[in-house]
């Protein structure tokens, strides 16, 4: 059986993955081959401690519940990416992804019902 803390877990761990994946895209408007640049690029390294921290509570998580409940949750990321897109990258919504999310929202529930 798979335990309410793991699933809280899996989220938060989306939710930090999703900022991790924000960082990227902050980070990559300074992406350079430049080693010495790269190595400065303090949003791009922060982007990858972010998501590395996210995967390591994510392997955590699994040790409370089974992987069949637990992996679909991290389809709340695209949840969580979209809405951060709109928030800070002023990105623009329309219907269609709205649709998406809601049929993440409920395909997520299904499994969570079902466990």
């Amino acid at each position: 059986m798979t335990e309410v803390w793991a699933m809280a877990t899996v989220v938060f761990a989306t939710l930090l993955g999703a900022t991790g994946s924000l960082l990227f895209k902050l980070g990559s408007e300074r992406l350079t081959l430049n080693l010495r640049k790269l190595l400065t690029n303090y949003v791009l390294i922060a982007g990858v401690i972010v998501y590395g921290v996210s995967a390591i509570i994510f392997v955590f998580a699994l040790t409370g519940g089974e992987l069949s409940v637990l992996y679909p949750l991290v389809a709340t990321s695209y949840i969580w990416t979209c809405l951060f897109s709109v928030k800070f990258l002023k990105e623009k919504m329309n219907w269609w992804k709205w649709l998406g999310i809601l049929l993440i929202v409920i395909g997520v529930s299904f499994i969570g019902m079902g466990s």
